[in-house]
């Protein structure tokens, strides 16, 4: 029997991933996430670079990445150079230092353009959850199976709830745009 909480369950997990991926885009502060989309040819495959070495933050504008396998250092560095992320690695033999530079007004801007179009991506799932629960819903009355004022107490405690998850990103969205657009 669908329920509300079917559709919340589906809602917080299109708010997980929304989180995950605002995690990527820079701000100007150095973080661990930066690097989570950038794909390293190792041992005949592409992998995330988090599984053949280790990334810290030593400082705000400094990471450190420490490969487990030191053959693999020259492939990683060509991988975080490539990735479109602007970031210029250096090699010293045992790790890679990746200074995070500050961001320029048109950099910052196109992150935040970035930024609303994985928002926009994060209400059509939250959308696509409330029209999944709300169709069995109707199916139930259509089959007799629960009443219509059950069935119009069900659908309007969906919409409350899918107007919540929309406010929760467009909070996620203006939290992360001003982080973005800080100088």
């Amino acid at each position: 029997m669908p329920t509300v909480e079917d559709a919340k369950k589906r809602m917080d997990e299109a708010l997980e991933a929304l989180g995950r991926e605002f995690a990527t885009v820079r701000t100007g502060k150095a973080t661990p996430a930066l690097l989570d989309s950038v794909r390293v040819d190792a041992y005949g495959s592409k992998m995330p670079v988090n599984q053949v070495a280790t990334i810290s933050t030593p400082e705000s504008s400094l990471m450190v990445v420490q490969p487990f396998d030191k053959s693999l250092i020259g492939n990683i560095e060509r991988a975080i150079m490539t990735a479109d992320l602007g970031l210029n690695p250096a090699n010293d033999g045992s790790v890679i230092r990746v200074p995070i530079p500050p961001l320029n007004e048109e950099r910052r801007k196109e992150f935040v353009k970035v930024l609303h179009k994985y928002a926009e991506e994060g209400k059509i799932s939250i959308r696509h959850a409330r029209r999944i629960v709300r169709e069995e819903i109707h199916a139930l009355v259509k089959a007799h199976e629960i009443g219509e004022d059950e069935g119009r107490r069900r659908e309007d405690a969906l919409e409350k709830l899918t107007h919540e998850c929309t406010d929760k990103v467009d909070e996620m969205l203006k939290y992360k745009e001003a982080e973005v657009m800080a100088i």
